[in-house]
């Protein structure tokens, strides 16, 4: 299957794409077409500006990389997202050899962002297409993500730090927010065993990756500034849902 989407791409064919290949590059505008589907993104400049003020994340730091993020936890279950009460991320070592096994605490994505039109249409999204593919689940952990990856002349920007990784969820949503002054940043999809089973690169707002979490593995290549005098980032929001049943 092409990893290129083609114009009006419908939902039974990106359902029948995850459940032959663990994954699915879907072009901004087939993007935007589906998540319109769920509801208007007719704050979408808002809604892209609020990464403007994401917080460092502290723990990069640690290690000299520079990201900045904030992060909210919601419950989706029958016809209703819930937001819940701030928490920790966690991820065990088995997933995040650089960072696993701590909780690690986050700013929390503003109340103003959570309840906006834009980020309630994806959330319905994800929650009627991840539900489509597990019909079984009753109750989702929804996490959410905004990052900016900072890119300097003297220091790459790294998407993900751990590697090719899985995140120890059921399914994952990637969607571009805004590329600025950015080279490279290619996302490869991989098998267990390590073999590349696809590339492709997100570089406008809405492009979108798919991914079964529990099938494939899933990384990207570091970012560099165009420009090196100029002020550079990637910015992603990213979805994950995992069936609820402790950690």
């Amino acid at each position: 299957m092409s990893l290129a989407s083609a114009r009006g791409l419908s939902f039974p064919v990106l359902t029948d794409a995850l459940r032959v290949d663990g994954f699915r590059f879907v072009e901004g505008e087939s993007m935007r077409t589906l998540l319109e589907a769920y509801g208007p993104l007719s704050d979408w400049s808002e809604f892209a500006g609020s990464w403007n003020g994401l917080e460092p994340d502290a723990y990069l730091a640690n290690v000299g990389l520079h990201r900045r993020r904030r992060h909210a936890v919601f419950s989706a279950q029958g016809g209703e997202i819930t937001r819940e009460p701030h928490q920790p991320h966690y991820q065990s070592r088995d997933y995040n050899t650089l960072q696993g096994g701590i909780e690690r605490w986050f700013a929390p994505v503003l109340p103003h962002v959570a309840e906006s039109p834009s980020l309630r249409s994806i959330l319905r999204f994800c929650h009627a297409f991840f539900g489509a593919l597990s019909p079984d689940v009753a109750t989702w952990h929804v996490e959410l993500h905004q990052f900016r990856i900072e890119a300097r002349p003297d220091e790459p920007g790294q998407p993900t730090p751990e590697g090719v990784h899985r995140d120890g969820v059921d399914y994952v949503l990637v969607l571009l927010i805004d590329r600025e002054n950015i080279a490279s940043g290619t996302t490869t999809i991989h098998s267990a065993d390590g073999a590349m089973l696809g590339s492709f690169t997100l570089t406008r707002p809405l492009d979108a990756a798919l991914v079964d979490d529990s099938r494939v593995f899933h990384g990207v290549t570091p970012v560099e500034p165009e420009d090196p005098m100029q002020p550079s980032h990637r910015d992603v929001l990213v979805v994950t849902f995992r069936r609820r049943s402790g950690r």
